[in-house]
């Protein structure tokens, strides 16, 4: 089947702009016979070529695309360059014992993301068109990895997110392949982790915020530190293994708490990191009453927002969070503190901020700005590829 999408005159701004989604109102006709996630032809209404994209009339984002040129249709072969190209550029810029070799958008292959779990890969797929080509793109990768003699001993799917529900597909989970033991060791920045990439959260692990956990590591040799929504307890075991004093990690899931006791037992940190379940919300208060302070507070919350509709009542949430944690961080200590969500912009985030720490009456002094590591890199025009914020400040009391 061989079909062309055709735009409307004056639309078709983002792709122009080096963006890869173009919505459904954008679209003026499709001219020739398609299935829903072929692959399209897309011309501006003029018939200049735009590019090559999978097109499903069932999203709103109709058509994804993955090539510009015209001689570089998506055949086997380009894929197989797509993903040597997101190897390649992994192996440059950060540690690929675990990391993310695929990055949907930012890696030109809109729609999939693959983390690698030392010898596992987890995937996501979140658009027709790419879940249609994933058998081809995994295979390709496993033969790329394999020429740097990387045996990939078993892959599991984590396709389980509400947005295919968009694309007309089912959320999925299982594995593609022969089953294996789905708790797999990592280390990362010195520190192991069991990752169950089965149950836990998205694809098991959060490797996004691997250089800010590195970062945090300076300021707690001797130090009292709190973390906030710990998960497994990364940010709490990079803590311990600098060397604080004592760690509490608080988290709201027991199956993430008992993951990261089970993680500090692993790194021998359990006398000195701890865990406990319960509402961070609630707890911080709490704590503030009781006179606790401490050197170094860390909040990694979830998302609070995952559409631009409930932007409003996220803020509250992330003002509320940082004022609690800024009047629980002694004079003079230090607050780590992020916002893992695309909706939530960078000027509207650092607002928020401002607006707790005069509530707080506290002085901020920034250390550091960072986003997410980079193998999460952030494709200029394709602004979905970047979400992640993380501010290092230190607070003084107000006078």
């Amino acid at each position: 089947m061989s079909a062309t999408v055709i735009l409307r005159k004056g639309e078709g701004r983002t792709v122009k702009s080096g963006g890869a989604w173009i919505f459904d109102n954008e679209i003026d006709r499709v001219e020739g016979d398609f299935e829903n996630g072929d692959i399209v032809e897309v011309h501006d209404f003029d018939g200049y070529f735009l590019g090559w994209g999978f097109y499903n009339p069932v999203s709103k984002i109709s058509v994804r695309l993955m090539s510009r040129r015209k001689e570089h249709a998506v055949t086997e072969a380009f894929l197989e360059q797509r993903v040597r190209d997101a190897w390649e550029y992994r192996k440059r810029v950060i540690d690929t014992g675990s990391c993310r070799v695929i990055f949907g958008e930012a890696d030109w292959l809109p729609g999939l993301v693959v983390d690698k779990f030392s010898d596992v890969l987890v995937v996501e797929s979140l658009a027709l068109g790419i879940d249609r080509l994933k058998p081809v793109i995994l295979d390709k990768l496993c033969k790329v990895l394999a020429e740097d003699g990387i045996s990939i001993r078993g892959i599991y799917e984590r396709s389980d997110a509400k947005v295919r529900l968009q694309e007309g597909m089912e959320r999925y989970k299982g594995f593609i392949g022969e089953p294996f033991d789905t708790k797999v060791q990592i280390e990362e920045n010195g520190v192991n982790y069991l990752v169950d990439v089965q149950e836990g959260q998205k694809t098991g692990f959060f490797l996004d915020q691997k250089e800010n956990r590195k970062a945090i590591r300076r300021l707690c040799p001797g130090k009292k530190v709190l973390d906030c929504f710990t998960h497994t307890g990364s940010f709490a075991l990079n803590a311990g293994a600098a060397g604080a004093a004592s760690v509490l990690g608080v988290d709201a899931s027991m199956t993430g708490v008992l993951q990261a006791e089970e993680n500090a037992r692993l790194n021998g940190l359990s006398d000195r990191v701890r865990f406990q379940c319960a509402d961070v919300f609630e707890l911080l208060p709490k704590l503030e009453e009781q006179g606790e302070r401490y050197d170094v507070v860390i909040l990694d919350p979830p998302a609070f927002t995952k559409s631009r509709s409930s932007v409003r009542n996220a803020v509250k949430g992330y003002r509320e969070i940082n004022l609690r944690g800024m009047k629980l961080v002694k004079d003079g200590g230090f607050l780590a503190t992020c916002s893992c969500s695309h909706f939530m912009d960078p000027e509207l985030f650092a607002k928020t901020i401002r607006e707790a720490a005069r509530s707080a009456r506290k002085r901020l002094r920034q250390v550091e700005f960072r986003t997410q590591a980079p193998d999460h890199p952030i494709l200029w025009a394709a602004d979905e590829s970047y979400y992640l914020k993380f501010y290092l400040f230190q607070v003084r009391d107000d006078v």
